[in-house]
């Protein structure tokens, strides 16, 4: 499968973490999804409905990291992979959730993770 639909940079505030101190702050979560998919019926008919919104995604990404307030990226990135595989129309999603402010001698840090459907 060599169709994708991508998104990068997708900022959100939120709350994640493990401390106590992460717990009563919202954070800066930057996240980058990679959603491998057949998009040959979306080309060949130039029509939306058979493509995937990555609006849709951007939005539903974002509700479900308000929604969960994970304490690891891990399992939020988890939790997204299998909503996105279980929604949408892909096969393979990889799902990158950078924390861009945890460590300041980093430009950022985080989690990559790849899932595909079963």
């Amino acid at each position: 499968m060599n169709d994708v639909v991508f998104i990068k940079g997708l900022k959100i505030n939120t709350l994640i973490g493990v401390y106590d101190w992460e717990r009563a702050i919202k954070q800066s979560l930057v996240i980058d999804a990679r959603l491998e998919c057949d998009m040959s019926k979306a080309s060949s008919t130039d029509d939306v409905a058979h493509a995937i919104n990555y609006k849709t995604v951007c939005e539903d990404i974002e509700r479900l990291c308000h929604e969960l307030k994970a304490k690891l990226l891990e399992s939020l990135a988890q939790n997204i992979c299998d909503y996105l595989l279980a929604n949408y129309p892909c096969l393979r999603v990889t799902l990158t959730i950078h924390k861009p402010n945890a460590i300041k001698a980093a430009d950022s840090v985080g989690v990559e993770v790849v899932r595909e459907k079963q």
